[in-house]
């Protein structure tokens, strides 16, 4: 029997799991696809917000100001970047300066500080190419950037390198009780017998509750898409926001961790919830809404489009919460934004409600905070890219032109607990194939790689789990309707 199953390897599962690592249990976490944060986690906005939009009273507010508050010692501990370039929301319309006073004085309520409006000089000082109608900005100086993969991955390393067990290729198809007492956890491959359960399932949280038997409630996908832009325009040096609406904090202009602009998202309610499409009528309207902020974005450094989803309950709050129904269940679901921003402070009460429903925490003497990041080559001065090399000279042969990744990373990234099995899993922590070319250039020699490190073909080598291979076999060899191989 184990202590306490997680389903669920975003971000929200991986921090449960890290907090959780400190004390000394057995705790599985089970995601149904091939790496860690493959849901919501991959495809957002990575803005940690200061905290003023949510309602005071709801656990998003409570959550978003507990959690920014703890993100600068967590980033530090994980070694991670993370940057505190502040935000605005920008009033172009005669009546937005009644939502930015509705905004500070919300924001205040919440305990957010510093938090001001703005005039259009100032404003300028920040933003020189803003749009001529903007005339005033809620301005929060510690709003921050992240990069929302990197942390997964990072929280998924540090959990593991302090005992987590984690479990891919693994949903979720059955919760039961066992007669024991204990809950019963089936996947396609194997039954875990636990003491306690954690729904972090994300846009499936719903479903895995109505499994078990606890509350009912409805998780809506809620899509967003995005452009990506060249690192070629990166002189935005604070996230810029329009007014909200009801469903949305709008199309945003964005820089991001690494260098890049992004804007979007837009905001559809869809029925898939696995609809990560992007349709030409969406692209049209987040450019629409970006040239509202910043009229002259340079659209043809635009390099890449992409999707995500958002999990948002039919209460429009976080569900964070043990079953009242199913003794040991724990709900965590509706985990929208500003989920990214609260995840330290949910992880932290969830580990409350577990020890409030009977779990024994009992911490570890030798926990181990603090995880090593790979080194990024592209950030090293030249003294550091010598000593690198000489320890081990993979570091010396660079794979992704564009981003300036080298083997020595890809091999590390592959080797490390929790490691990359896939051309995205690499990618989302090397950043090979997420430059100009978006993997032209390095994903054949990615490909050998893995190859290579996981001792398998390259037939067998996917871009993100199953059913994603990319090979089918040979140049100058082709099948026959009979099935038979022939060269040419």
């Amino acid at each position: 029997m184990v202590d306490v199953v997680v389903i669920g390897a975003g971000v929200v599962g991986c921090m449960i799991a890290r907090d959780l690592s400190r004390f000394d249990l057995d705790v599985v976490v089970l995601e149904k696809e091939d790496d860690v944060g493959c849901g919501t986690s991959k495809a957002n906005s990575a803005v940690i917000h200061a905290g003023y939009d949510a309602p005071p009273g709801t656990l998003k507010a409570e959550f978003n100001v507990r959690g920014d508050a703890m993100f600068d010692e967590l980033c530090e501990e994980l070694d991670i970047p993370f940057r505190r370039i502040g935000s605005l929301v920008v009033a172009v319309r005669e009546d937005d300066m009644k939502e930015l006073k509705k905004l500070l004085e919300r924001g205040r309520d919440n305990g957010v500080s510093p938090l001001r409006i703005i005039g259009r000089s100032e404003l300028l000082e920040l933003v020189p190419n803003i749009t001529s109608k903007a005339y005033a900005a809620l301005y929060a100086p510690k709003a921050g950037i992240i990069n929302p993969f990197e942390l997964t991955i990072a929280l998924a390393e540090n959990a593991a390198e302090n005992g987590v067990s984690f479990r891919f290729n693994s949903p979720v198809v059955d919760i039961g009780a066992g007669e024991d007492g204990a809950l019963v956890v089936r996947t396609p491959h194997e039954t875990y017998r636990s003491r306690f359960v954690v729904n972090a399932a994300g846009l499936f949280a719903d479903e895995i509750s109505r499994r078990a038997g606890a509350e009912p409630y409805t998780i809506t996908p809620r899509k967003g898409e995005y452009l990506l832009f060249d690192k070629a325009y990166s002189d935005l040096n604070v996230v810029v926001f329009p007014t909200p609406t009801k469903i949305s904090k709008g199309i945003l202009v964005c820089p991001t961790i690494d260098g890049n602009l992004f804007i979007g998202p837009n905001s559809q309610d869809v029925e898939d919830k696995d609809d990560t499409s992007v349709t030409s009528e969406g692209i049209d309207e987040i450019i629409r809404g970006a040239k509202e902020l910043i009229p002259d974005l340079p659209l043809g450094k635009v390099i890449t489009s992409f999707a995500g989803l958002r999990a948002v309950s039919d209460n429009n709050d976080f569900i964070i919460e043990a079953s009242r129904k199913v003794k040991g269940f724990v709900n965590v679901g509706g985990i929208q934004s500003p989920g990214l921003s609260s995840v330290p402070a949910i992880g932290e009460r969830v580990v409350e409600i577990l020890r409030e429903e009977g779990l024994e925490l009992k911490e570890k003497g030798d926990f181990r905070a603090r995880r090593k990041r790979i080194p990024a080559f592209r950030e090293l001065t030249n003294e550091e890219r010598e000593r690198l090399i000489q320890r081990d000279p993979a570091y010396g042969y660079v794979i992704c032109r564009c981003e300036t990744v080298t083997e020595g990373e890809i091999v590390e990234a592959i080797r490390r607990p929790v490691g990359a099995r896939s051309l995205d899993a690499v990618k989302r922590r090397t950043r090979a194939g997420l430059g100009r070319c978006q993997g032209g250039f390095c994903s054949p020699r990615v490909i050998r790689i893995l190859s290579r490190e996981l001792d398998i073909s390259p037939l067998q080598v996917t871009k993100g789990g199953k059913g994603s291979e990319i090979l089918m076999g040979r140049t100058k060899e082709f099948i026959e309707p009979d099935g038979d191989h022939h060269a040419s």
